[in-house]
């Protein structure tokens, strides 16, 4: 579902994909060769949600934001796991927002980070560049580079631009 509200009409290139069940609602920009997969909502009805190129929202995932107070901007090659919470916060470029993580307002996530699956990112935190966070609230636990996840952010963007390939209008005919 693509809905517009308040006169504002979610932007999508062609390039996206949207899972049937998938809802971009209101004060949306989706980038370039983005999915947003299966019941996940991204809904800009209270303020506006910027979403970069290649990323993916995985099924079950929110993104949102506050009214007045907060947006919600997301970078490139960005992957939000299934059951993720993305609330009125900063996601800066090649992040990994494990599957039931939630981040909350005013958090800024400098590039090349991992949130931990499960993990919660209080408000106005800042995470810096490099680091695996996890726990709740999270903290940075490992150096990604020194990890067996080093890597993984780059794989799994990739991976899921391939995947919204599968589900294309050519492929199906």
């Amino acid at each position: 579902m693509v809905l517009e509200v308040r006169g504002f009409k979610p932007v999508v290139p062609e390039s996206c994909f949207l899972a049937p069940t998938a809802c971009i609602i209101g004060d949306v920009q989706l980038g370039l060769n983005c999915s947003v997969w299966f019941n996940a909502v991204v809904r800009g009805d209270v303020n506006s949600i910027r979403v970069g190129n290649q990323v993916n929202i995985q099924d079950g995932a929110v993104i949102h934001a506050t009214f007045e107070k907060h947006a919600t901007s997301i970078g490139d090659r960005v992957s939000i796991g299934h059951n993720a919470i993305v609330h009125g916060c900063t996601i800066h470029d090649d992040v990994l927002i494990g599957m039931g993580a939630i981040v909350m307002d005013g958090c800024i996530v400098e590039s090349n980070c991992i949130i931990a699956a499960g993990a919660v990112v209080t408000q106005h935190s800042k995470l810096e560049s490099g680091w695996i966070y996890a726990g709740v609230p999270a903290k940075a636990v490992k150096r990604i580079d020194t990890s067996a996840f080093s890597g993984e952010i780059e794989r799994i963007s990739r991976n899921y631009v391939m995947y919204s390939s599968w589900f294309s209008k050519k492929d199906s005919q």
